[in-house]
């Protein structure tokens, strides 16, 4: 495994990947593991990932990413982290499980879940937009600095047909929407390096 230093140094957004290399499903659900350890709005845990890695699904999708198509043709997967605008529904879920494995005592559960749940429901898509567009970048940074540590290169991509993307392989818009496209795989030639202001142009002590 590549050190953290490494890992947040090297990692660079690849566009053309090696087109025969698969990820395995177990180093895949190895990766996707580590990536769930992500922080999230009162644990909610609203990230969904597709992972397209069939050539089937990628041709469904392709119509739908714009000028991204060579990430989507030659990546080992593009995964299309979606934000579960209904989350909650698994709150019940996650807070009986945080009590089962001694992560919070039943009566913190107790008096904070209806309350959470409650809150979600009275937002407006909107809102909960706000709210779960964190939550899933967090995650996605997380899967893009774990696939570098693992050796795989990535590209975060944002342009691409928000409302139809998912529904070409069966994630309702209305229920879940997609925040942006993590394409992964072997890179097939060596990035671009690029140039990142100085810490004293973005950092200022109050």
């Amino acid at each position: 495994m590549a050190e953290l230093d490494d890992v947040i140094v090297n990692r660079r957004s690849v566009k053309e990947f090696d087109p025969d290399y698969k990820i395995p499903h177990e180093e895949m659900d190895e990766m996707m593991e580590k990536v769930v350890e992500a922080p999230s709005s009162i644990n909610m845990q609203p990230w969904r990932f597709a992972v397209v890695e069939s050539d089937e699904a990628k041709e469904k999708i392709r119509p739908y990413v714009r000028f991204n198509t060579p990430q989507n043709d030659t990546s080992s997967a593009m995964i299309i982290v979606f934000g579960d605008l209904e989350c909650y529904k698994e709150g019940e879920y996650i807070y009986n499980e945080a009590v089962n494995h001694g992560h919070m005592p039943a009566e913190v559960r107790d008096q904070t879940l209806p309350f959470a749940v409650e809150s979600y429901k009275q937002l407006t898509r909107e809102e909960m937009d706000s709210i779960i567009r964190v939550d899933c970048g967090l995650a996605a940074m997380q899967l893009m600095l774990i696939a570098k540590e693992y050796g795989y290169d990535t590209n975060p991509i944002g342009g691409f047909e928000e409302d139809q993307i998912g529904e070409a392989i069966g994630y309702s818009y209305d229920r879940y929407e997609p925040m942006l496209i993590v394409a992964i795989g072997k890179k097939a030639k060596e990035p671009h390096t690029s140039f990142r202001m100085p810490v004293d142009k973005v950092v200022n002590y109050l």
